[in-house]
């Protein structure tokens, strides 16, 4: 059997649809992502590479900020690790669980350095999913959030950032203003504005034709432990639904009050995502 790892390009793009597909609600960062910027690096951002065997695409890598392996086979790792190299560009390695850790282990096992210094690996994170409408009353104020509360909403996303990952979004460029700028203008901002500030909020961070992935879920802290939220994520979801017939979250397995809650709209977990952070 003869394999290899190549960078892959548009030319490819009906076989890596067709691998993401396989599983989509796992896939969908990926498969956002391509679906925007396609496979060459000058748009994507990145390379995008494939393992394949005997002259089929078994597998690919998102080599980019976030390395997200697809359909990781032992061997295909394997590959990607030889070619990865000791020198590490991404800030986090994330993916299904046992890919993403296994990716992780083997880069500190061939190359040892930089690989072994993660700020923290979160194992298990329950990947959740709700194809129907919520199971709860929606809260009616949540609202599409447009660029005139962009600075409310870029304070609260900010707060959020800091809270979930443990560091600062802000480095000294202009990145993540833009990033929440563009959830604003694409209309992949949600939330509860209140006396001109945003009090609770949600974003669509990455979707396909049908599935769509929310993250930043946030809530103002002196409102929590009142109930709020549940209503507040229905209303998303509904928000959601009027473009994507699926909608996915994850979150961490330790998260109990918040798994609880997804749970109580009508979320069910039908995987596990990791994540590596460095």
């Amino acid at each position: 059997m003869s394999s290899h790892v190549r960078t892959l390009t548009n030319e490819d793009l009906p076989k890596v649809t067709e691998l993401l597909s396989r599983r989509p609600f796992e896939n969908v960062f990926v498969a956002s992502r391509i679906r925007t910027g396609g496979l060459e690096a000058f748009m994507l951002g990145c390379d995008v590479w494939g393992y394949e065997e005997d002259g089929e695409l078994v597998s690919i890598l998102h080599h980019g900020a976030n390395m997200v392996p697809v359909n990781g086979t032992p061997a295909a790792l394997d590959a990607y690790v030889t070619r990865i190299g000791p020198i590490r560009t991404c800030a986090s390695i994330l993916g299904v669980a046992d890919e993403a850790l296994s990716l992780y282990d083997k880069l500190c096992r061939k190359w040892p350095g930089a690989w072994q210094r993660p700020r923290e690996i979160r194992a298990c994170q329950p990947l959740m999913v709700i194809s129907g409408p919520p199971t709860v009353a929606a809260d009616p104020r949540v609202r599409r959030i447009g660029p005139g509360d962009g600075d409310s909403y870029f304070e609260a996303a900010v707060a959020m950032y800091t809270e979930e990952v443990g560091v600062s979004p802000l480095d000294g460029t202009n990145g993540y203003r833009w990033y929440v700028d563009r959830l604003l203008e694409t209309g992949c901002a949600m939330g509860i504005v209140e006396d001109g500030g945003v009090i609770f909020k949600s974003d669509v961070g990455s979707s396909t034709s049908n599935i769509c992935q929310v993250a930043g879920v946030w809530l103002r802290p002196d409102l929590r432990g009142r109930g709020k939220s549940t209503p507040a994520m229905a209303a998303v979801v509904e928000l959601c639904r009027e473009q994507w017939q699926h909608v996915t979250l994850y979150v961490n397995d330790f998260n109990t009050t918040a798994r609880a809650l997804y749970r109580r709209v009508g979320f069910d977990e039908v995987g596990a995502l990791a994540t590596v952070l460095y």
